[in-house]
C-alpha cells in the first residue's frame, strides 16, 4: 500500500530546481531513493533521501510520504539501539517537516502519534513526548479515532506508573474521555469491543479504583462540586462497578443523578440506600416515583414489597398487607415474601387488636397469622403462631368448640376457623 501511495505521488506535479545542476542532482538522488525503497534498501535510502529533504524540500510531498516509510524500515532494521533511535527520531522529524511544507497535519497526524507510541512506549524519558503527539491529535482534529484510543490509554498508564505524571482523578479523567470516544464509535455502528477490553484491563492493571478512593477522592470532589453531573456518572459507574455502593459517596451521586435523570433502577437503588439507613421517610416518595417508572409487573412487584416494608416500619399495617398482596398479585414469585410479611404484621397485632373481652377472640389473631404462614410456606411462623392459639379449655370455658368461625375484627378484618394449640 505504501508503494502504491508513493506512486501515485510520483504522478503528481515535482518541483524541480530552476539550477540545471540542482535539478540533476534532485532528480539522481529521488530516484536512487525510490528504487532503493522499492527493493527494501532502507538504510541506503536515507542518504538520497535525506539530501532531498534538506536541499528541495518543497519538491514533491511524496519525499515526507515515503520518508516516513524509509525512516520506519531502517529503524527495524537497525541492530544498534542508537542507530534505532536515530531512524525513530528521523520519522517524527519527516512529519514536522512536511508540516512546516504543506501544513496538512489533520490528515496525518494520528498516524504520527500511533508511531510515537510505538517508538517510545519503552522508554520512561520519552513518554511525555509521545502524550505530546497524542495531545496534539486532539488540538488538530478534536478527537481521537477509536483504533487508537489503547495506545493513548497505555502511554496514560506507562507514564503515570513510572514517571508518577498525573493524578489518580487525572487518570480517570482520561479514561472517560477515552471511553466516550468509544461510545460514540459503537453508536456509529463500530466494533469496540477489543477496545473496551483492553482499556478495561490496563485501568485495572494501576490497582487505581477501590472504595476508599471513590469515597476519600472523588467523594470530596463531589462535595464541593454538588451539581456536577459527570463527576456524578463518574461516581456512579465505579462505585456500582467495583462494589462500592455503600459508600456516602454513592448515595451523593446517585440523588443528583436520580434527581436530574429519574429511572426505574436509580430511584430503586436510591430507596434502598435510604431504607439501609433507616430513612424510610426519604424512601418512600422515591419508591412511588419509582412505580411511576417500572415498566414490568416484576418491577412493579418488586416496589410493593418495598413499599409494604416500609409501611410496617412505619406502623401502618393496613397499608403495608394491602402493598404486600399487591406485590403477590403481580408477581408469583413474591407471594412467598407477602405472606410471610402480612403473618408477621399479624403476629405483632396481638395488643393492637385485643379487647380484653373475650380470650379466644384476641388470640384469634394468631390463626389469621398461622393462615397467612402457611400460604407463605413458612413451617417455623406457623408453629410459633400455632404455639399462641386458645386452649382447649379457654374454648370450652367461652362455649366456643374448634372449627368454629370468628371474626378477627380490628384492621385484619379476617374470618377465622378456631383451632387450638393443644
Amino acid at each position: 500500500m505504501a508503494f502504491a501511495i508513493a506512486g501515485a505521488a510520483q504522478a503528481q506535479v515535482f518541483n524541480w530546481p530552476e539550477d540545471e545542476q540542482m535539478e540533476a542532482k534532485a532528480r539522481e538522488y529521488n530516484a536512487a531513493y525510490v528504487d532503493y525503497m522499492k527493493s527494501e534498501q532502507f538504510v541506503e535510502a536515507t542518504k538520497p533521501l535525506h539530501w532531498l529533504l534538506v536541499n528541495v524540500p518543497n519538491l514533491n510531498e511524496s519525499i515526507y510520504i515515503n520518508g516516513v516509510n524509509v525512516y520506519k524500515g531502517a529503524a527495524d532494521q537497525a541492530t544498534d539501539a542508537a542507530k534505532k533511535r536515530e531512524y525513530q527520531d528521523s520519522v517524527m522529524t519527516v512529519y514536522n517537516l512536511r508540516n512546516e511544507v504543506y501544513q496538512n497535519e489533520n490528515k496525518w497526524v494520528e498516524t504520527k502519534a500511533f508511531y510515537a507510541y510505538q517508538f517510545y512506549k519503552d522508554d520512561k524519558a520519552m513518554l511525555g513526548d509521545a502524550l505530546g503527539v497524542f495531545d496534539r491529535v486532539f488540538e488538530v482534529n478534536g478527537t481521537l479515532n477509536y483504533p487508537y484510543t489503547v495506545a493513548y490509554f497505555d502511554l496514560v498508564r506507562r507514564h503515570y506508573v513510572f514517571n508518577k505524571a498525573f493524578e489518580d482523578a487525572e487518570i480517570l479523567e482520561v479514561y472517560d474521555k477515552i471511553d466516550a470516544i468509544l461510545k460514540e464509535a459503537e453508536g456509529d455502528g463500530k466494533d469496540v469491543s477489543t477496545q473496551k477490553s483492553q482499556m478495561e484491563q490496563l485501568l485495572v492493571s494501576m490497582n487505581l479504583i477501590d472504595c476508599d478512593f471513590i469515597e476519600n477522592t472523588l467523594g470530596p470532589r463531589f462535595t464541593a462540586d454538588p451539581a456536577n453531573e459527570v463527576l456524578a456518572q463518574q461516581i456512579f459507574k465505579y462505585a456500582y462497578q467495583y462494589k462500592c455502593m455503600n459508600t456516602n459517596a454513592f448515595l451523593a451521586a446517585l440523588e443528583l443523578i436520580d434527581s436530574n435523570d429519574p429511572t426505574f433502577s436509580t430511584s430503586q437503588v436510591r430507596a434502598m440506600r435510604y431504607m439501609q439507613n433507616r430513612e424510610y421517610d426519604k424512601a418512600q416518595p422515591v419508591l412511588e416515583k419509582a412505580l411511576t417508572l417500572a415498566e414490568t409487573d416484576v418491577q412493579r412487584a418488586s416496589v410493593q414489597m418495598d413499599l409494604a416494608r416500609i409501611h410496617a416500619q412505619n406502623g401502618r399495617k393496613s397499608a403495608s398487607r394491602a402493598a404486600a398482596l399487591e406485590a403477590a398479585k403481580l408477581d408469583a414469585e413474591k407471594a412467598k415474601d407477602a405472606w410471610d410479611l402480612v403473618g408477621n404484621l399479624y403476629m405483632t397485632s396481638f395488643n393492637d387488636c385485643k379487647g380484653g373481652v373475650s380470650r379466644a377472640k384476641d388470640m384469634a389473631v394468631y390463626i389469621a397469622a398461622y393462615n397467612a404462614f402457611q400460604k407463605a410456606g413458612n413451617s417455623k411462623g406457623m408453629a410459633d403462631a400455632k404455639s399462641r392459639f386458645p386452649s382447649k379449655e379457654e374454648l370450652f370455658t367461652e362455649s366456643l368448640a374448634v372449627g368454629d368461625s370468628m371474626s378477627v375484627g380490628c384492621w385484619i378484618g379476617e374470618t377465622v376457623t378456631l383451632a387450638t394449640r393443644d
